[in-house]
């Protein structure tokens, strides 16, 4: 594993995070493109609290009590019952970013990490190089999700004007 690329891509994350959620106003922030989507305050939401009680949390009991046991939570459900499309959005991007700062520091101060480490419950194993590498990704599976919450953003201020000559989505 490459981790100071990929450690690099957190930091990158995070700052293409911050870029897209640029602009927006609390009440754009909080449209659905549909029911069952989410808003951008939801995303950002949902990556907050994935980064402040999953990944750095699970990836820390991997490297330093493999055998404790994990609380088991459904991060799907949490949009409603959390939420989170009720919250302030310049709060809540501003609260992820200084979690990812805090993220980024508690990496950083990680001496010789046995990526090999292993928890095992009844769900399955993981390795602790495999949990920090699906960290990076998740922030690619969000960034592709703002993104596409983005151009919708785009098509709505174009109105009345068709902006298919920029090329298909």
């Amino acid at each position: 594993m490459q981790f100071e690329i990929l450690y690099q891509e957190l930091v990158h994350g995070a700052e293409i995070i911050h870029a897209l959620a640029m602009g927006w106003t609390q009440a754009e922030a909080q449209i659905k493109p549909d029911p069952e989507s989410w808003s951008i305050l939801e995303v950002l939401c949902h990556l907050h609290d994935i980064e402040r009680e999953d990944f750095r949390q699970r990836l820390d009991s991997i490297l330093h009590s493999p055998t404790e046991e994990w609380t088991i939570f459904d991060p799907g459900t949490w949009v409603e019952s959390r939420e989170y499309n009720k919250r302030n959005f310049t709060e809540t991007l501003n609260s992820f970013l200084e979690e990812r700062n805090k993220s980024l520091a508690w990496l950083k101060n990680l001496s010789a990490p046995n990526w090999e480490s292993e928890h095992t419950d009844q769900y399955g194993s993981i390795k602790a190089g495999e949990m920090f590498s699906a960290w990076v990704d998740h922030d690619n599976l969000h960034i592709r999700q703002l993104v596409e919450l983005r151009q919708a953003r785009i098509v709505r201020l174009a109105e009345p004007y068709d902006v298919s000559y920029a090329g298909e989505w």
